[in-house]
């Protein structure tokens, strides 16, 4: 039976036919909007030529008219008719309502009687008098309430009346209508605001060479290369290997801007205070107070509001700015200036870090240099959409750390899948092995990494110190060197070994601090199977660049925000030492300087890459043995794979139904080992129906191929 169709029926032709005529009334009525908008000037500036006495004997006819009904009222009436005109042009901008009919009805009912109170309190109802005062309508209203009012009390109170229906026909607070109505006093508060707000701009580079074409100077390196005082053959490498900026961003009119965020947020109620706007490399921030006693998660839905009227791609709002008693709003700029690695690393800031596993990431959104440590993270996951800049960010990373460390300081795991984004650092001295491009490679060097840990910690029990820090600085023993794993696309590891990866990845995170084995994880595909729970719970710092949506944001850094990154290295780094995540620009690493760096440390000394690291015999669960040899592993599986592998070459045949009859296992299971039987070279593949062929004749023949290839 078919399943009937969800959704909205369609529509018949009558109903379409309907829908077209009321567009084509709906256009007829606003043009008739209009046209009853021009007719009510026509009137309103006949009234006031009436009112001067050159409208002739009709003018004077219908001001009588109007005077008899509303008194000296009347010289409000063209302000009124006015007022209701430009609503009915505005029909977009500020819709004719019923309450602006009824706020100005109101109006003409309390001034007049107002009047009536004040030029004809002791008069008595004359037709031709009447109209001197206020009309025929304030006559009636006074008499009426004159008998239990005081006639001092009656006009304030009427007064109070008038101010009510002014609000009410103006839609708009009385600040707003007065400084309409007295633009000194706007021009005086907007004066004010504007010595409140302040504007910096923290986009200049660090050398002074914007608006030139050359710097005054070429700055100044030293004589030659600095040494390595760890190691006196190694000199670091100098920083003219890499380029400087030369931009400066543009916020575009950042007075402008900041009166439109203002006006925004007082269309929905808020009557904010704009303080000042910090210009950042790729974003600016205008900072505001918002109203006492608001609840600030409202403002987060405002965004989509603001990006329209700022005409901006994105909007992040930031409410509110750690330890600040304000609320951010990041607004990208108009254009924006690129961070290069060499004036970051050249300034004092990052000299003078004593940490040797401290790297560079770019500048906040305030312009200040930010860097982040390896040795406090103590590992790192990057993770954003194809293009979004992590390769940049992990080249910047790397490089951050060569020009601090010699290859007795530091040594280096890489894992590039890809097999493109890092074989420019192809045999620098300090890599331990080869740059590894597949999954067998990557697991022997991790079982290496946990083998090595396991090898240090033991060096620090026996040595009473508690990390590799206070153990590099004692005497006569064999110093250290940190070593970081980089791997470069973690999604197509995870593919093919992800249970192995896994145990293995937490295996380090969870251990290896101490030791100085840092792990660095990079991925374009930030679902839950790749970075999974038990890596997100042990490695703390992470960077999330541009995400195709809010679900990939929160599977990164738990919260939302990198699907309004804009890409090109802009981030967001989440650490336990931030109770939020910090927006940050990254650097701008170009290939040729990779290459430049990496061609000055190869011709100082060639690698000597340690041929244990991908000689680690290893099995991949769920795919193929990668070991030398096709004998058993070592897994928690070879028991049982081993016994049905006897009861397989017992019977004669292999069937996944004998597997889970005889070993007393589940299906899944059962088939998992027949898949690996296969691959061993114990069965035959599947003959349709038929139970597989059984190739051996006894278990003892893996167990020598094993043994043969050790």
């Amino acid at each position: 039976m078919a399943k009937p169709k969800r959704g909205r029926p369609p529509k018949n032709k009558k109903a379409i036919k309907k829908d077209q005529a009321e567009q084509e009334e709906g256009l007829k009525r606003s043009v008739l909007k209009e046209i009853l908008a021009i007719i009510l000037i026509t009137v309103g500036v006949f009234i006031i030529l009436a009112i001067i006495g050159v409208a002739g004997s009709l003018g004077k006819w219908v001001t009588d008219a109007i005077k008899f009904l509303v008194g000296q009222s009347i010289y409000v009436v063209p302000v009124a008719l006015f007022g209701i005109s430009y609503m009915l042009f505005a029909q977009e901008k500020h819709p004719l309502k019923t309450h602006n009919l009824v706020g100005i009805l109101s109006f003409f009912i309390c001034f007049s009687t107002i009047l009536q109170a004040l030029l004809g309190s002791d008069v008595g109802f004359d037709v031709s008098t009447v109209g001197n005062y206020g009309g025929v309508i304030g006559w009636g209203i006074y008499a009426l309430v004159s008998p239990i009012l005081t006639r001092w009390v009656l006009v304030f109170i009427f007064a109070m009346l008038t101010i009510i229906s002014i609000i009410v026909a103006a839609n708009a607070r009385m600040k707003h209508i007065v400084q309409k109505l007295l633009p000194g006093r706007k021009d005086k508060e907007e004066k004010e605001a504007d010595e409140g707000f302040k504007i910096n701009n923290h986009s200049l580079p660090i050398k002074g060479t914007i608006g030139n074409d050359k710097p005054k100077e070429e700055e100044k390196e030293p004589a030659g290369p600095i040494v390595a005082s760890f190691d006196k053959d190694w000199k670091y490498p100098p920083t003219n290997l890499l380029e400087t900026t030369t931009t400066q961003a543009d916020p575009g009119d950042a007075k402008a801007n900041s009166n439109k965020i203002k006006s925004v947020f007082e269309d929905f109620g808020y009557a904010v205070d704009m303080k000042g706007v910090d210009i950042g490399p790729t974003v600016s921030q205008y900072a505001l107070k918002p109203p006492s006693g608001v609840n600030l998660a409202k403002f987060n839905n405002l965004d989509k509001n603001l990006a329209l009227a700022l005409e901006a791609e994105q909007v992040r709002i930031e409410a509110p700015i750690p330890g600040k008693s304000l609320v951010g709003i990041e607004v990208p700029n108009k254009k924006n200036s690129t961070i290069r690695l060499r004036d970051i690393i050249s300034s004092d800031e990052v000299k003078d870090s004593k940490s040797k596993l401290n790297f560079v990431l770019g500048r906040d959104v305030h312009g200040e240099i930010f860097t982040a440590d390896l040795d406090t993270a103590p590992h790192m996951l990057i993770a954003g959409a194809t293009g979004s800049g992590k390769s940049v960010m992990i080249n910047t990373l790397i490089v951050s750390l060569l020009y601090r460390n010699s290859p007795s300081e530091l040594k280096m795991i890489m894992v590039d899948p890809k097999r493109v984004e890092l074989s420019f650092y192809n045999d620098i001295p300090h890599l331990l092995a080869p740059v590894i491009h597949d999954a067998t490679g990557t697991i022997s060097a991790l079982k290496w990494a946990t083998a090595e840990m396991q090898r240090r910690l033991t060096l620090l029990s026996e040595h009473h110190k508690r990390d590799i820090g206070e153990y590099n600085k004692q005497k006569g023993v064999d110093k250290m060197p940190y070593i970081v794993i980089v791997i470069d696309e973690l999604a197509d590891l995870m593919l093919v070994a992800a249970k192995d990866l896994d145990n293995l990845i937490v295996s380090i995170a969870q251990m290896a601090r101490a030791v100085g084995i840092h792990l660095v994880l990079a991925t374009q595909r930030p679902s839950v199977n790749v970075i999974t729970g038990t890596i997100k719970a042990n490695v703390p710092t992470r960077i999330a660049l541009n995400t195709s949506s809010q679900i990939d944001s929160r599977t990164i850094i738990d919260v939302a925000g990198a699907e309004k990154l804009l890409g090109k290295g802009d981030m967001l780094f989440s650490s336990p030492s931030y109770v939020k995540p910090k927006r940050v620009q990254g650097v701008y690493l170009s290939e040729e300087e990779v290459t430049k760096v990496a061609k000055y440390l190869k011709e100082q000394r060639e690698p000597q890459y340690n041929e244990e690291v991908l000689n680690q015999t290893s099995k991949m669960k769920g795919g193929v043995g990668v070991g030398v040899g096709g004998g058993f592993g070592d897994d928690e599986d070879d028991e049982m794979l081993e016994s049905a592998a006897e009861l397989v070459i017992q019977n004669g045949k292999a069937s996944a139904t004998l597997l889970q009859r005889r070993l007393r296992v589940g299906y899944p299971k059962a088939a998992r080992l027949i898949d690996l039987l296969e691959d061993k070279g114990v069965i035959g593949p599947a003959d349709g129906s038929r139970p597989r062929e059984v190739l051996i004749s006894s278990v003892d023949e893996l167990r020598g191929g094993n043994s043969e290839s050790e």
